[in-house]
């Protein structure tokens, strides 16, 4: 695995651990960290984030997410021993809410039988 890969696994869970348990903003409680992409040349990192709630709250805890980020930063740069950390950018994952939208559907049209009609022809 090539240094980029192995930087951005390690990232993703640290910043996950910083954001779940070091960040103390209520607005951060349905943040789930699902990846973390990093430059080849190791200066930036983008985060990642599936944030559950509406549209409001998910605005409201993106600007929180990118006012802590110089925080969050630092405490990865500390907890992993990292001379030069990456500059964090996090951006809304809509594959994981995309997901979640085509799996309720699939749920109500399987509760309506409609599903299996169609899955049957």
């Amino acid at each position: 695995m090539r240094r980029p890969e192995r930087l951005a696994e390690s990232l993703k869970e640290e910043i996950a651990e910083v954001v779940g348990f070091e960040l103390d903003d209520p607005r951060l409680g349905s943040v789930t960290v699902t990846d973390v992409e990093v430059a080849a040349d190791n200066r930036d990192a983008k985060v990642f984030v599936f944030i559950q709630g509406s549209e409001d709250e998910i605005d409201n805890a993106l600007k929180s997410l990118r006012h802590a980020a110089t925080f969050v930063r630092q405490q990865v740069a500390m907890n992993l021993d990292l001379r030069f950390a990456p500059h964090i950018h996090f951006v809304r994952d809509t594959a994981e809410e995309n997901a979640a939208r085509v799996g309720s559907v699939l749920q109500e049209l399987t509760a309506k039988g409609e599903f299996r009609e169609m899955s049957e022809e």
